[in-house]
């Protein structure tokens, strides 16, 4: 069977020689003329590369009335319902007032003015091109006036840098008497009224009466089964108040040196306690997360403030709102309203749990002491002041002396046996003092917890981890020259020199 010969190539020439020139175009494949076609193209253009087109400003401008008008055309027609005093807006933003009622009808609103108001020469090219289209606002635009803030520029006053005070002059502290007689930890102190005694308590369960000018022991209180944690005298009742770690809330009667009233209701061990000044009402708080307030005459519990998530540590008190501010190692401090029966703020700077607070005597401010920093608060909002530092500890007490001369101390009493001072005013430390552990004690039994100023503020007596109470004083024989004020002004840094 005979084969067929095969069909010659289209591009091959008769006698199977391959063409040395280039083939006709219509024996070209698409592929092949389109490329060519490309070439030639931009070989023709390749010289205005560079060029730019020139842009049209009636086009530019219509594709700019279209975008605006499919963004808010259904939204022209809506009123305005919020005004400037409602927005907060400053004043060089603020609209001019308009009196006449014709013109605020009249008048579009902002969303309006922004469809239609297109500004200048667009219109007038296109007027000069015949472009039938209407251009402008609704009604003519008043020309702008002083306030405008188009034509008005205001410059915000540069923000003043705080200065930090210079710190007064304090004299230094020094240790004036030891008094051993507990067999455990003291963990708290409380001053008499009359400023003739004092008594603190501890880990041994008892409370110890000693009379302040002599430092000797007068009587010692049984009654609570474990650690008492907190001390109460009232200055208006012969009545002192104890709180212990089992539980109980107990009133003592000064005069008889017995137990007249028991206050049940904690769930869990009792960490602080602090009386009224003006009303017959006890506030305590403990390791249940609860501060209760008590009446003192009835024993009921007027309050149970729930909130802490965690133990309250401590609780100050006074006459004005706030009435009472309590600290807790949820890190945070509340303060309570007691016409309300609710917590009225809560303040959550600090990143440590909060042992002890301290009101200002005279000033209408507290400190909240934590071993991230000390912090100065204003009152009654709990509005954050300024910050107190160079500890480094577990601050457990605190205290606020007032100077004579206007000034006063912040003293801190911390978990190392450091009794730290500072100067209320600009926050510098001008004193840092080691307690020493008393003979037969370890080195690491040098903590205080508990601290408190007679009512002169001439004595600062400490409750420690030694088993001691120690009673300090400011150093009589001290002046300037003696021992100079060593503080420097800090460096600025560059977030405040911007």
């Amino acid at each position: 069977m005979a084969v067929p010969a095969a069909a010659p190539e289209p591009g091959a020439l008769e006698g199977g020689a391959a063409p040395d020139a280039a083939p006709p175009d219509d024996m070209l494949s698409v592929f092949a003329a389109a490329r060519r076609s490309l070439k030639r193209t931009h070989d023709m253009f390749v010289g205005n590369h560079e060029m730019r087109r020139p842009e049209d400003s009636s086009a530019t401008e219509m594709l700019l009335r279209m975008k605006m008008h499919d963004e808010y055309e259904h939204v022209r027609n809506v009123p305005e319902q919020a005004n400037d005093v409602s927005l907060g807006l400053p004043t060089f933003l603020a609209m001019p007032a308009i009196s006449d009622d014709a013109t605020r009808e009249a008048k579009p609103n902002a969303i309006t003015r922004m469809l239609t108001d297109i500004t200048g020469r667009g219109d007038e090219s296109g007027r000069s091109r015949g472009l039938d289209r209407e251009v402008g606002p609704i009604v003519p635009m008043q020309a702008p006036g002083q306030g405008d803030p188009s034509t008005t520029v205001m410059v915000a006053p540069r923000v003043q840098r705080h200065e930090i005070p210079k710190p007064e002059w304090h004299a230094p502290w020094k240790l004036m008497r030891v008094m051993s007689g507990h067999e455990g930890w003291v963990r708290t102190v409380a001053v008499d009224p009359t400023n003739e005694w004092f008594a603190t308590s501890g880990n041994d369960r008892l409370i110890k009466i000693w009379d302040l000018a002599s430092g000797t022991l007068k009587i010692s209180l049984t009654g609570h089964i474990s650690t008492v944690r907190g001390l109460a005298i009232s200055d208006r009742h012969p009545y002192m108040f104890s709180a212990s770690e089992d539980c109980e809330v107990k009133c003592w009667d000064l005069e008889q040196n017995m137990v007249i009233r028991n206050y049940h209701g904690h769930l869990s061990g009792v960490y602080c306690l602090s009386l009224h000044p003006t009303l017959n009402i006890l506030a305590t708080g403990g390791r249940d997360s609860s501060v209760r307030i008590w009446d003192m005459r009835t024993k009921m519990a007027i309050f149970v403030f729930g909130g802490h998530t965690n133990a309250v540590c401590d609780i100050q008190s006074q006459a004005s709102e706030p009435q009472f501010i309590s600290g807790s190692m949820d890190r945070t401090v509340r303060l309570w309203d007691l016409a309300a029966g609710k917590c009225s703020v809560t303040l959550t700077n600090h990143k440590k749990s909060v042992r002890s607070i301290a009101t200002h005597p005279s000033e209408y401010t507290f400190a909240t002491c934590s071993s991230d920093n000390n912090k100065v608060w204003k009152m009654p909002r709990g509005a954050f002041e300024r910050n107190i530092t160079g500890h480094g500890a577990i601050v457990n007490c605190s205290a606020i002396k007032e100077d004579r001369n206007g000034s006063s101390i912040l003293i801190g009493g911390t978990d190392n046996g450091y009794l730290h001072f500072w100067d209320w005013k600009s926050g510098h430390k001008f004193q840092s003092l080691q307690a020493i552990p008393q003979p037969g004690s370890m080195s690491a039994e040098n903590g205080i917890f508990g601290m408190t100023l007679d009512k002169s503020g001439s004595r600062l007596i400490t409750a420690e981890c030694d088993k001691t109470v120690k009673i300090y004083r400011e150093d009589p024989n001290a002046t300037p020259e003696t021992h100079p004020l060593e503080w420097k002004a800090p460096k600025m840094s560059a977030g405040q020199r911007y």
